[in-house]
């Protein structure tokens, strides 16, 4: 249901139980403290005077493991993995510690599936690049506004364009909109 623009009262006129029920109880159970039922929560644009609530999710996965797959794939531990309601839009962080044995780099995205498929992709995520044995620990965050409104997952996939890569201490927060 969705708020509806108040009328307006005019003197001598009765005012009804259906304009009590649509203009009152109606609106007030259109408002973020009626549509409150999750601690944590808030509300995002569903619609033309329409909110939703929406709940943040976050997932980690501190075990180390290693890939030498040049294309995005999961590690042993699957993950970490976040299915969450979203509308069109979602922001999303990635966090991890990552290292590579040679000289080539080693990245973290994900990918997104359910209402949506979107593959993993490098402008979505953090990546090492350098020297052997050299890691760091990064974050990195992107804006969808090209979801299909529904049930997403949100899954962290691995690749290395050279050598082997080692990942730990993995990380992902979607908050849907």
């Amino acid at each position: 249901m969705a708020w509806s623009a108040p009328m307006t009262a005019v003197a001598s006129s009765v005012f009804t139980a259906a304009q009590f029920n649509t203009f009152l109880r109606d609106n007030l159970n259109e408002t973020a403290p009626a549509k409150a039922t999750t601690s944590g929560a808030y509300f995002t644009v569903s619609g033309t005077n329409e909110i939703t609530e929406r709940i943040p999710a976050t997932v980690n996965t501190l075990v180390a493991e290693t890939t030498t797959s040049t294309s995005y794939t999961d590690l042993t531990t699957i993950g970490p993995t976040v299915t969450v309601d979203t509308g069109p839009n979602a922001l999303v962080l990635v966090h991890g510690s990552l290292e590579n044995t040679g000289a080539g780099s080693s990245r973290m995205a994900y990918d997104i599936s359910g209402a949506s498929t979107i593959a993993a992709a490098d402008n979505r995520g953090i990546g090492v690049f350098g020297t052997a044995g050299t890691g760091i620990v990064s974050s990195g965050v992107a804006l969808h506004t090209d979801l299909t409104p529904g049930t997403n997952t949100f899954t962290a996939k691995y690749r290395v364009a050279s050598g082997t890569g080692t990942f730990q201490s993995r990380r992902i927060v979607v908050f849907p909109l």
